[in-house]
Parts: C-alpha cells; sequence; structure tokens
C-alpha cells in the first residue's frame, strides 16, 4: 500500500478554515432564505435556474445535472414547489417518460421579491469582505477547483442519473 501524501500543517489550516467558511456561508444563506421566502438555499437555486432558461422550463434531468442532485431529491423539491404554485412538472412530447419543470409567473414573482435580500446577503457575507484583487483571486481557484472536479467519462458517477 501505497503511503498517502499527508496535508502539511498550512495545509491542514487551509482546509479547515475551507470547510468552516464554506459550511457557514452556506448557513447563512439558507437561514435568510427560510426566514425571507420560506425556501432553502438550493429550492431558491433551482427557481433562478429555470428562470434563466428558455421559456423558464428545463427538463428534469438537465436541472438535477445543473444542481448536481439526484433525480429523486430533485423530484422531492420539484414536488415542494409545486405545492407552493412556483413550479410546474410538464410531460415531453418527444420523450413520454421525460418531463419538464417550469417556472409559474408566481415562482418567478417569488425570485423578483426574494432577490434583493439574497444578493444582499451574499454581499455581506462574501463580496464586502474581500478586496476586489481577492475576489478575482477566489474567482481563478474556484474555477480551477470545478474544472478539476466537474465528472468526466462514461464511467463517471453522476449524481443526477441515481
Amino acid at each position: 500500500m501505497i503511503e498517502p501524501r499527508w496535508l502539511s500543517d498550512e495545509e491542514q489550516r487551509v482546509w479547515r478554515a475551507y470547510l468552516h467558511a464554506t459550511t457557514l456561508l452556506e448557513d447563512h444563506l439558507d437561514r435568510q432564505l427560510q426566514r425571507d421566502a420560506g425556501m432553502p438555499h438550493i429550492y431558491y437555486g433551482l427557481l433562478v435556474q429555470l428562470s434563466q432558461a428558455p421559456r423558464r422550463r428545463l427538463r428534469m434531468t438537465e436541472l438535477a445535472k445543473s444542481a448536481k442532485i439526484t433525480r429523486s431529491r430533485l423530484s422531492h423539491a420539484i414536488a415542494r414547489l409545486e405545492k407552493n404554485g412556483w413550479v410546474r412538472r410538464e410531460t415531453c412530447a418527444s420523450d413520454k417518460r421525460g418531463q419538464f419543470a417550469r417556472l409559474t409567473d408566481e415562482g418567478t414573482e417569488v425570485l423578483r421579491r426574494n432577490a434583493p435580500g439574497h444578493v444582499t446577503a451574499v454581499r455581506q457575507a462574501l463580496f464586502d469582505r474581500l478586496s476586489a484583487e481577492q475576489v478575482e483571486q477566489l474567482g481563478t481557484i474556484m474555477r480551477v477547483m470545478a474544472e478539476g472536479l466537474e465528472p468526466q467519462g462514461p464511467d463517471a458517477d453522476l449524481p443526477w442519473l441515481r
């Protein structure tokens, strides 16, 4: 067995700081959206993706893929959003097994009302704390990480296929 490359003391500090900060940020945004919009951060993200899609609709598989969640978790989320009247499922004419999620007018209005508070929470939690140079560095770091972690190839374990 090959000995792992253990993290240096500095790498360990950075790793723990990263975990701590991202957990706190996600919790902060989740609490803000629960308080102001009555929904978790992930549901807000689904509504945003639908709002930016052509005709405010996406195939469920594409929505799961872009949200990086399982189809069953997406189905549960869409059911809750449907119950609120914010999303509607539609059948796919070209594939009887396929479905679309469509953002309703009411869902669009929920986004319109809650986007200002959400962007304020994001700005206060992240961007107002960083210099312009740090924002640029963070963007570069996040893009490098995302490119290296994006699932590749036919054997990739893709959550949206589960």
